[in-house]
C-alpha cells in the first residue's frame, strides 16, 4: 500500500482518501445535450463559475435538447450504475446531490438508492422535478414518472418545481392565473411529500400582467419568501435548469434562503434580457457566455418579501 498526496494506492486501483476536498464538490444528476444551452451545459458552467466542482452523472446523452425535431437520444441507465459502481470504490463524498431531467422510472430508483449510499448528514439534496411547463407534461413524462417523482421528493431538502410540476406532484388540475394564496397552499401540500424547503417559479402576479414571482416556503421555521419580476415575453429553454443550479449553488455557499432566490432571479433575470436584445435562436437557450461573470457579483440590494 503507497500514499501519494492524501490518494491510497491499493494494487492497481486507486481509492479517494477521506481528506476534504479544498473544493465543495457536486454529483449532478442531468442529461447531456451536444448542442442546445440545457441541463449539464447549464449546470457545469453555472457551478464552475461559482466555484464548485461540478461530477456530472448523465441520465442520457442527446444530439440537442429536446426542443429541435428530430433529436438523436441515447439513455444511459445502464450506464448510470457503472459510474456509481465506480464512485463507490472510491469512496467519493459529494456536498451536494442534484438531480433534473430523468428518462424513466428506473432512473428515478438509481437516484433514490444514489441519494441513499451517498448522502451524509451535511449533504444537500435539491431535486428538480423536471415533467412539464406551461400547464402541458413533457412527451416522455408518464403518471408512473409523474408518481416516481413524488416518492424522489420525499428525500430531498429542496425541490424547485414550476407551477405545473407542482400542480402534478400533488394532484391538482393545472391553474394558470393561481393566486399566491393558492400558491402558498398547494406548497404547503407539497411539503407533506417530505421535502424540507419548496421554491416555486412561475408564479402568476394577478393584476400585474407583466410581473412574476418565486416563491419559497421553508417548512423548518414556517417562512413564506417572494422575490418578483419582470416578465418579458421569450421563453428559453435551460433557464429552469440555470435557476436551480445558482440555487444550488449559493445554499453550498452559505446564502440564506431568500438571498439564493434574490441571486438566481437576478441573475436570470439579466441573462433573459442579455439574450433577448439579439436576433438570435431562442431554442438555442441562454447566452451564459456573456453573462456568467455576474455570478461573481456581489449582491445587489435585495427585493426579497417576506409574506404574511
Amino acid at each position: 500500500m503507497i500514499y501519494i498526496n492524501n490518494v491510497v494506492k491499493l494494487d492497481n486501483n486507486l481509492i479517494i482518501s477521506q481528506v476534504k476536498s479544498p473544493l465543495q464538490r457536486v454529483a449532478a444528476i442531468h442529461d447531456l445535450s451536444g448542442f442546445g444551452k440545457a441541463s449539464l451545459t447549464v449546470v457545469i458552467p453555472i457551478l464552475s463559475t461559482m466555484g464548485i466542482q461540478v461530477c456530472p452523472l448523465p441520465t442520457a446523452i442527446l444530439s440537442t435538447h429536446s426542443k429541435f425535431k428530430g433529436f438523436f437520444i441515447k439513455d444511459l441507465t445502464t450506464e448510470m450504475e457503472e459510474i456509481i459502481r465506480h464512485w463507490k470504490a472510491l469512496e467519493l463524498q459529494f456536498d451536494a446531490i442534484y438531480s433534473g431531467f430523468l428518462g424513466s422510472p428506473a432512473q428515478i430508483e438509481v437516484v433514490k438508492r444514489f441519494i441513499h449510499d451517498f448522502r451524509n448528514e451535511d449533504t444537500l439534496v435539491v431535486i428538480d422535478p423536471v415533467l412539464g411547463d406551461d400547464g402541458r407534461v413533457y412527451s416522455t413524462m408518464t403518471q408512473q414518472m409523474v408518481e416516481g417523482m413524488r416518492t424522489l421528493a420525499e428525500l430531498a431538502d429542496v425541490i424547485t418545481p414550476n407551477l405545473t410540476e407542482l400542480a402534478l406532484l400533488i394532484g391538482e388540475p393545472y391553474k394558470e392565473n393561481l393566486t399566491e394564496q393558492e400558491a402558498r397552499q398547494w406548497m404547503q401540500k407539497a411539503l407533506q411529500l417530505g421535502p424540507k424547503t419548496i421554491i416555486l417559479t412561475s408564479v402568476p402576479q394577478p393584476g400585474l400582467p407583466r410581473r412574476t414571482a418565486v416563491l419559497a416556503y421553508d417548512k423548518s421555521d414556517g417562512r413564506c419568501w417572494k422575490v418578483s419580476c419582470d416578465y418579458i415575453p421569450a421563453s428559453f429553454p435551460g433557464t429552469g435548469d440555470a435557476f436551480a443550479s445558482i440555487i444550488t449553488g449559493s445554499l453550498l455557499q452559505g446564502d440564506s434562503l431568500p438571498i439564493a432566490i434574490d441571486r438566481a432571479v437576478q441573475f436570470i433575470s439579466y441573462a433573459v434580457r442579455a439574450t433577448f436584445g439579439h436576433k438570435y435562436d431562442p431554442t438555442e437557450g441562454l447566452m451564459l457566455e456573456r453573462v456568467l461573470g455576474n455570478l461573481h457579483a456581489p449582491v445587489q440590494v435585495s427585493s426579497y418579501e417576506l409574506l404574511d
